[in-house]
């Protein structure tokens, strides 16, 4: 009992240690929340460009708009088929090798990573919603654009919820390879602790509860909102 009191005293108490991860918690959560709203302005955008490429009429093709929806397949080609640990390499040692600044590329990556996942979920989902939709939309005079936004993509964020808020849970997840490029995230924390005191249990084992805390809290976040919307769908 007296080592593991000592362990414990050794990797979050001394030295004030315990804020090292608190501002590791923080970092980590930092970066979520700025790839999301990137991932999410990301995916809107190539879904939309996608979605309205696919629905035009044949014979009558943009070709501008062919060549937006090429250059969207493409990047969510690549995003999705190459892994997010290599892509975060070539962001920092690659493209932005003169910047010191970890934080912000670690961003910009997690957020273009999460942008080609989000950009298909969205799709999904706005071609789930039933074509008589916008159908009755245009009838009543709406252009296509405000027939998408106020009447299409309202109903497939209801379809779409669960499977966005699993996005960010996995995201929240992986910002854990920042470490790779020196960012002092929760995981870098743990790392930095254990090679301090040389004890591996309660660093790492510390900063897993964590994840799992912040992620339950997620999820318990999601189940409300996802309530709610089913709540305003039977008024």
């Amino acid at each position: 009992m007296e080592k593991f009191l000592a362990d414990f005293n050794q990797s979050f108490i001394a030295g004030d240690r315990w804020l090292l991860y608190l501002k590791g918690v923080g970092i980590t959560l930092e970066v979520a929340a700025v790839a999301l709203i990137l991932g999410v302005i990301l995916g809107v955008i190539v879904a939309v460009i996608r979605t309205i490429h696919d629905q035009q009429h044949p014979g009558r093709q943009n070709a501008v708009l062919g060549i937006l929806n090429g250059i969207a397949k493409v990047y969510t080609t690549v995003i999705r088929g190459t892994p997010l640990m290599v892509q975060l390499l070539i962001m920092y040692f690659v493209i932005f090798s003169n910047t010191r600044n970890a934080v912000g590329v670690a961003m910009l990556t997690f957020g273009i990573n999460s942008g080609a996942y989000v950009a298909e979920i969205i799709r999904g989902g706005i071609m789930s919603v039933d074509g008589g939709q916008m159908e009755a939309a245009r009838s009543l005079g709406l252009p296509y654009m405000p027939s998408m936004r106020f009447v299409v993509i309202p109903q497939a964020v209801k379809n779409i919820l669960p499977a966005l808020g699993n996005e960010l849970i996995a995201l929240l997840k992986d910002t854990s390879l920042v470490t790779v490029i020196g960012v002092r995230d929760l995981t870098k924390a743990a790392q930095l602790i254990q090679g301090k005191t040389y004890q591996a249990l309660f660093p790492f084992v510390g900063i897993a509860i964590v994840y799992l805390v912040l992620v339950m809290i997620i999820a318990a976040l999601i189940g409300v909102l996802e309530r709610r919307m089913r709540a305003s769908d039977r008024r």
